[in-house]
């Protein structure tokens, strides 16, 4: 299969199909926030708070159904703060869980391959009792954090692709 690029930040500078959820709608306190750089790139950044039960701040992109294999990798360029973030999405729109992949950040620009075969069925924090990611197809891609402690964060996308092993 070709690559496919899901988003590519430095040649698509509408960034309105994203949309960042934090823990506030579960009452939680966590701010994230979204923009597009003057270099273009998608920047997540914010502060995690667990005031309130809360935790967590994410990014997503919800998107026409993008056919993959389990074989492939989803193929981040990213520059973090150093911390360990979540890529995560869901094959079907009617799906009540994601498939999640932690990655960590080096504070460096890295491209992070991560293979879709390894992909860990979530819910609200909990992996359930199902296969990994067995499917055909996305149609959603989300950055989350949550690492159980109270911080701020800064995580620069260059863009997301599907590819096969090189």
């Amino acid at each position: 299969m070709n690559p496919v690029t899901l988003f590519d930040f430095s040649k698509q500078s509408d960034i309105s199909a994203w949309r960042v959820e934090d823990d506030v709608v579960m009452g939680g306190r966590s701010s994230g926030h979204f923009e597009l750089t003057p270099e273009g790139h998608g920047h997540f950044y914010g502060k995690v708070s667990l005031e309130n039960n809360g935790g967590f701040s994410s990014v997503e992109m919800r998107m026409n159904p993008v056919t993959v294999s389990p074989d492939q990798y989803v193929v981040l360029r990213v520059k973090g703060d150093g911390k360990r973030y979540q890529f995560r999405f869901r094959k079907n729109t009617s799906d009540y869980y994601a498939y999640i992949h932690y990655f960590d950040t080096s504070g460096e620009w890295e491209e992070i391959r991560l293979p879709l075969k390894n992909f860990k069925p979530h819910y609200r924090g909990r992996t359930l009792d199902r296969p990994d990611f067995d499917g055909n197809q996305l149609v959603s891609a989300r950055f989350l954090i949550a690492n159980k402690k109270p911080q701020d964060f800064s995580l620069k996308i260059d863009h997301i692709r599907i590819e096969t092993e090189k």
